[in-house]
C-alpha cells in the first residue's frame, strides 16, 4: 500500500491487495449508484417501504427494539449485515433515530462480543467469526495496547472482530466501550445519510459518502498496519 497512485495506475497487475480491494470497492459504490438511480429500483424501494409502513407504525416500540437487535447482530457476525433495513429505518423514525438506533445496537454487539470471547474464550470465538483476521490481530493486540491504537484498530478492521480480539485480550472493558462509542458514532451517522439518499435518490450524496468511507477504512488500515509492524 506504500506505492505511489502513478506507479498504481501504470501496473494495475502489481496493485497490493488493500489497494485492489479499495478500487473493487468503489467500482462496486458506481454500481450501486447506477442501480439507485433506476426507476426499476425506485419501484421496487416503493412498494418494501410501503409494505413495512403499516407494521412499523402499529407496533413502533417492537419495529425500534428489533432494529436495534439486528443492528447487534450484524456487529456481531461477519456474514449478516442490517444495512438492507436502513431505509425503512429512516422512513419510520427519521435520520437522527435511525443513527441512534444503529449506533446503540453496534455498541451493543461489540460489547457482547467482548463478553462471549473473554468468558467463553478462543473455542467458541473460532466459530462465530473469521480465524484468519483473529490469529492476524490477537498476537499484536494486548491488554496493554494504547488507547489510540485501539481506536485506530476499530475504525480501521471489520466490525465483528475488535470485540472478540479485545475480549481474548482481556483488554479493559470501560475504555473498550469508549472507544466502541466513539468509533462507531461516525459510522452511525454516515450510515443514515446513506439511507437517506436511497430514499430522496440522490445518488451524489450516495457517491461521495460511500468513496469517503471506503477511502477512509484503507487509510486507517494502511495506518494500523504500519503501527503494528505488519
Amino acid at each position: 500500500m506504500g506505492r505511489r497512485i502513478t506507479t498504481l495506475a501504470l501496473r494495475p497487475d502489481r496493485l497490493p491487495l488493500g489497494w485492489a480491494r479499495v478500487l473493487i470497492l468503489l467500482l462496486l459504490l458506481g454500481a450501486l449508484a447506477l442501480v439507485v438511480s433506476s426507476d426499476d429500483f425506485q419501484e421496487v424501494l416503493s412498494w418494501g417501504l410501503a409494505q413495512a409502513e403499516p407494521v412499523i407504525a402499529e407496533h413502533p416500540v417492537w419495529g425500534a427494539l428489533l432494529f436495534l437487535i439486528l443492528s447487534a447482530l450484524s456487529a456481531m457476525l461477519a456474514f449478516f449485515s442490517s444495512a438492507v433495513l436502513v431505509p425503512v429505518a429512516v422512513q419510520a423514525w427519521g435520520k437522527l433515530a435511525c443513527a441512534c438506533l444503529l449506533w446503540l445496537g453496534w455498541i451493543l454487539g461489540g460489547a457482547c462480543a467482548y463478553g462471549i470471547a473473554r468468558f467463553w474464550g478462543r473455542p467458541v470465538v473460532r466459530r462465530i467469526t473469521s480465524s484468519r483476521e483473529l490469529a492476524r490481530y490477537e498476537e499484536r493486540i494486548s491488554r496493554h495496547t494504547p488507547f489510540g491504537l485501539v481506536l485506530l484498530f476499530q475504525l480501521a478492521v471489520p466490525s465483528e472482530v475488535p470485540g472478540y480480539v479485545l475480549g481474548l485480550a482481556r483488554y479493559g472493558l470501560r475504555r473498550y466501550l469508549m472507544i466502541l462509542a466513539i468509533a462507531e458514532l461516525p459510522y452511525a451517522a454516515g450510515t443514515a445519510y446513506l439511507g437517506e439518499s436511497l430514499l430522496e435518490r440522490r445518488t451524489s450524496l450516495l457517491l461521495s459518502l460511500g468513496a469517503f468511507a471506503i477511502l477512509f477504512s484503507a487509510w486507517a488500515l494502511h495506518v494500523l498496519r504500519r503501527r503494528l509492524g505488519s
